[in-house]
């Protein structure tokens, strides 16, 4: 299993251009920045995480990226809000953090965000980072099952800012199909948990699905020592 932030081998990128755009329907909250000073062992990984996805890669722009589980985890939504916030404070990027999760609480009830009451277009929860909740793109009755013209709108959402991260439900014939919407899916597995056989499982279905498999991480991973004993080695 990879460690966290350790991506597949692929080629590098060529960092995306700064162009910023804006949509309307976008929803202005008070949002204070919050700057990444105290750098942990995780931390480094996530940018390491988001250089290697992101700005290393020749083949072309990675803007829309989706993060999909092995198995259910809420791990995943703070692997996603880490990455996005990631990419606004050290990059200045204007980011979306959308979800397109399934049946499990929504992407803000996992990460404690408090929501605008009546709100269902994307607001910001922090300085240039937007949280788009799934009645964004799916419709008010977000339990109802997702049509094509659910994922054009989620397509489309995913094109209003300079980078989205989107928060997929756990690997399945759901997730292929919002996978279409992305540039990749990055696929998350749980250490101690997921099993090396059903990894390779889920990686090969989605590739059989022609949406690029970007990379794989490996979440809930414990270290054994404080970070302060893992930078003096």
């Amino acid at each position: 299993m990879s460690a966290l932030g350790e991506l597949l081998r692929e080629t590098p990128q060529k960092q995306a251009s700064t162009q910023r755009r804006r949509s309307p329907l976008r929803i202005e909250t008070p949002a204070q920045s919050e700057p990444l000073a105290t750098f942990s062992i995780r931390d480094e990984q996530i940018r390491s995480l988001v250089q290697q996805l992101f700005f290393r890669r020749e083949a072309g722009p990675v803007r829309r990226v989706g993060f999909t589980p092995v198995e259910g985890s809420s791990e995943t939504a703070r692997l996603c809000l880490d990455v996005a916030r990631t990419l606004v404070y050290e990059a200045a990027y204007e980011v979306g953090l959308i979800d397109a999760g399934g049946g499990e609480s929504p992407l803000a009830t996992q990460l404690q965000i408090p929501v605008p009451t009546g709100v269902q277009a994307p607001w910001a929860i922090s300085q240039r980072l937007w949280l788009a909740p799934r009645e964004s793109w799916c419709g008010p009755d977000s339990q109802r099952p997702v049509t094509d013209q659910n994922l054009q709108r989620l397509r489309e959402l995913t094109t209003e800012f300079d980078f989205s991260i989107v928060h997929c439900p756990a690997a399945s014939w759901l997730t292929a199909r919002i996978g279409h919407s992305c540039d990749g899916l990055v696929l998350v597995l749980t250490a101690n948990r997921t099993r090396r056989l059903v990894a390779a499982q889920v990686a090969d279905q989605l590739r059989k699905t022609s949406i690029p498999l970007l990379g794989t991480v490996l979440a809930e991973r414990r270290f054994p020592v404080p970070d302060g004993l893992y930078r003096s080695l």
